[in-house]
């Protein structure tokens, strides 16, 4: 008896070994996707922007993302319904059109998401991807202070004097852009550094308050993740349309939707509209810190990746306003003291919501395309 007690307690502290073995590549695994679409998507933006030759119309490729971002939702919402067709489409019908009001409260993140996605081609066309990738970091706080005044969230002493550091830092790399314009816009006569600063701080802007709002809304919904994301999508190709006529209309009249489009293109595209749905299953298996140390990580690979590509000078004062982000993101991401009130109840919440992943603090450290949205 004793023995087959021992032999169980062995069986089960190996499958808890084999487990925590399997979390731990998993968290590996997280960390490298983070990494990846978080510099890769920046970069090759960077990169297609600034080639010689013939311009894609980057509103084009904003719809283009939300349209391949829609059937992709539609086809795992069609494969969770076993390929049932009449089924899906009775259960799509009866998500967006009979709960229409449910649909249109996404109409106000939808259309901030679809204006950022433009503002980031805006940005990133005319700044330097290491540049961007810091500024950019802007959304965490953005997004703490909407948090603290729509969602009466409370946050730590730490994360306070994280959010500090983090604009000091972003300050400091702004002012030795300032002193370097020309160098950081060499090569390229169209670009304008004020233009993408702008465009940065408005995306950061719309970034905080878009993650916030719909977190918001979110609270005691019981839709599905992918629902969203066939509503938002709907929302997004309308909205992105619109902002192409407006902006692209004639031009694209003249030379067509797709004008421009290379291999390289449509795999920005494609990292755009797949990569956030990826990251987003991905980040479910990764904690905060994870999360906070891919986005660390991901600005070191951007700005080594920025100095191998386009040339980008480092200086000692652009390395300490970076370093100044980095720790202040990765000290963001720290637990809060396991004794706090809001730590406890932020916890609870977390678990029983199963669209917690799609709110803010997902929101702080990734990028637009990255948020299931």
């Amino acid at each position: 008896m004793a023995g087959g007690n021992h032999s169980k307690a062995g069986e089960e502290r190996a499958a808890s070994r084999g487990q925590s073995e399997a979390n731990r590549r998993l968290k590996y695994i997280s960390l490298a996707v983070l990494v990846v679409q978080n510099a890769s998507l920046i970069l090759s933006i960077r990169y297609v922007r600034t080639l010689p030759g013939d311009r894609f119309f980057t509103t084009s490729a904003v719809v283009m993302a939300e349209v391949l971002k829609v059937l992709t939702c539609l086809l795992i919402i069609l494969l969770q319904r076993r390929f049932n067709v009449k089924e899906t489409v009775y259960f799509l019908v009866d998500s967006i059109v009979f709960q229409y009001k449910d649909t249109l409260k996404l109409a106000v993140p939808s259309l901030i998401y679809t204006l950022q996605n433009n503002l980031q081609y805006v940005a990133i066309s005319n700044l330097p991807a290491a540049t961007f990738q810091v500024t950019y970091q802007l959304k965490i706080l953005t997004t703490a202070l909407f948090s603290v005044l729509m969602l009466r969230k409370s946050l730590s002493r730490v994360q306070w004097v994280s959010l500090l550091l983090l604009f000091a830092g972003v300050a400091i790399v702004q002012v030795q852009q300032e002193g370097n314009k020309e160098a950081s816009v060499s090569g390229g006569s169209n670009q304008n550094y004020t233009v993408g600063l702008v465009a940065v701080v408005i995306s950061c802007l719309s970034s905080g308050f878009a993650g916030v709002y719909f977190e918001k809304i979110l609270k005691g919904s019981s839709a599905s993740v992918w629902v969203r994301n066939v509503q938002l999508g709907i929302f997004g190709t309308a909205l992105g349309m619109l902002g192409l006529w407006w902006n692209d209309g004639a031009a694209m009249a003249q030379r067509g939707f797709l004008f421009g489009y290379t291999d390289m293109v449509w795999c920005v595209i494609f990292n755009q509209a797949f990569g956030g749905l990826l990251v987003a299953v991905v980040v479910k298996y990764a904690d905060n810190i994870l999360k906070g140390f891919a986005t660390s990580f991901s600005i070191v690979v951007s700005t080594a990746m920025s100095v191998y590509l386009f040339g980008f000078h480092v200086d000692p004062l652009f390395t300490a306003g970076a370093g100044l982000v980095i720790g202040a993101v990765y000290m963001y991401s720290l637990p809060k003291a396991s004794g706090s009130p809001s730590s406890s109840s932020s916890a609870s919440a977390s678990s029983a919501s199963p669209q917690a992943d799609g709110g803010a603090d997902m929101e702080a450290f990734l990028p637009k395309s990255v948020l299931v949205k």
